[in-house]
């Protein structure tokens, strides 16, 4: 896995929305790609970061993939974040809600994982016939405004595969890749307690944990 100078969970880290990622935003998505997937580490997966994470992947290409981390939260809360970025958060239900561990590459940087919707943003990723991931502030500020998406999580930095890691970890038996509906993932990330989204997502591909260690490769 690429982890470009690794770091672990920070809850001290000010979230840097920034529309200018430095990445291609055009992207073939194709059969053979796992895009629109979850990655759910398997029980031997010798990276402490990756245990037991469940990751959706939003790029898979030959350069690469991206996902976040969906069931990593730190001890930040987004109304913490928003005073660092200077915004004022008064929607009580998002006060407390936790900002997520997305992966160990660019931790300084906020990614919000949203279903589609109608209002567009300045930096925007919509995996076709999944989820969007968007990077600019402008997302933030139409939520502290009453706005923005109606369920979204945040996570500090993503996770990251150079060409062929991903395949490769997945050969090796690091990770199961599930492939489910926009409604089931939407209803994993976004409707289930973070403690139970792991495991929600194996029971829909009908193994349990203690049947992990005998699989390999795709669900």
């Amino acid at each position: 896995m690429s982890t470009k100078s690794p770091t672990k969970p920070s809850s001290t880290k000010t979230a840097s929305l920034d529309p200018s990622s430095g990445r291609e935003k055009k992207s073939q998505y194709q059969a053979d790609f796992l895009a629109n997937q979850f990655l759910l580490a398997m029980p031997g997966m010798l990276d402490s970061q990756f245990s037991g994470s469940l990751i959706y992947l939003f790029e898979h290409t030959e350069q690469g993939a991206m996902g976040l981390v969906v069931n990593r939260p730190t001890e930040l809360v987004l109304s913490t974040l928003f005073d660092k970025i200077e915004l004022k958060l008064e929607i009580a239900p998002l006060l407390d809600q936790p900002v997520y561990f997305g992966g160990p590459v660019q931790v300084e940087r906020g990614f919000v994982l949203h279903k589609p919707e109608d209002e567009s943003y300045s930096s925007s990723i919509t995996v076709p016939g999944g989820l969007s991931m968007t990077t600019s502030k402008d997302v933030l500020e139409a939520l502290a405004k009453g706005g923005g998406p109606k369920k979204f999580i945040l996570t500090l930095g993503y996770s990251g595969w150079g060409a062929g890691q991903l395949e490769e970890e997945i050969a090796l038996n690091g990770w199961i890749n599930a492939a489910l509906s926009r409604e089931q993932m939407a209803q994993i990330i976004f409707d289930t307690p973070y403690s139970e989204r792991y495991e929600r997502t194996l029971k829909l591909l009908g193994f349990d944990i203690a049947s992990l260690s005998g699989q390999a490769g795709h669900a």
